[in-house]
């Protein structure tokens, strides 16, 4: 099972668009508290409306309580990473059990007490020195579409879904 991880979150239009990025992706989300919001506020349902009841969240307490609910392979996305998203081999970690992409909260990101314990799974999306990090809900589907690029994209279909076997592009009828 994939999973993402937000600890702490603060802004809810940002969780929202995960949220919509986890149901589009079959990937669970797991959620630290204490949020800057929410889970009913305005925001996050219009940035999930239609897909809300598809989500397959859990919400915990404090990071002890994920942990101690949570096995699997941890990788952690913060400034401080040397190493880029690319160089893991997530098949590997996928075939020996769940994978969890912790992201921290967006104004100072996942604790340094919590990082220095698995160094050799902490990470940086590359970019330029221009910024020091972009927004939180492009990380995480930058890096669950690199996860799943490298299983195959696992059963995600490869077209959109039709309700009917003809449709029409541009005036011309197809047929799937």
């Amino acid at each position: 099972m994939l999973n993402i991880v937000l600890y702490e979150p603060e802004i809810p239009t940002n969780t929202g668009n995960i949220m919509r990025t986890c149901v589009a992706t079959n990937t669970r989300l797991h959620l630290i508290e204490p949020l800057g919001f929410k889970l009913d506020e305005k925001s996050i349902k219009r940035s999930g409306v239609n897909y809300i009841d598809k989500l397959d969240y859990f919400v915990y307490s404090s990071w002890e309580d994920f942990k101690s609910k949570n096995k699997g392979t941890y990788y952690y996305f913060t400034r401080y990473g040397k190493k880029p998203h690319t160089s893991f081999d997530y098949q590997k970690s996928y075939q020996e059990g769940d994978i969890y992409l912790i992201f921290g909260k967006e104004s100072t990101g996942i604790p340094r007490e919590i990082l220095k314990k698995d160094l050799d799974h902490c990470m940086r999306i590359p970019m330029t020195s221009n910024v020091r990090s972009l927004n939180l809900s492009n990380c995480c589907a930058i890096v669950v579409y690199e996860v799943l690029r490298q299983l195959g994209y696992l059963d995600l279909l490869r077209s959109e879904p039709h309700k009917s076997e003809n449709y029409i592009i541009d005036g011309i009828e197809h047929h799937d």
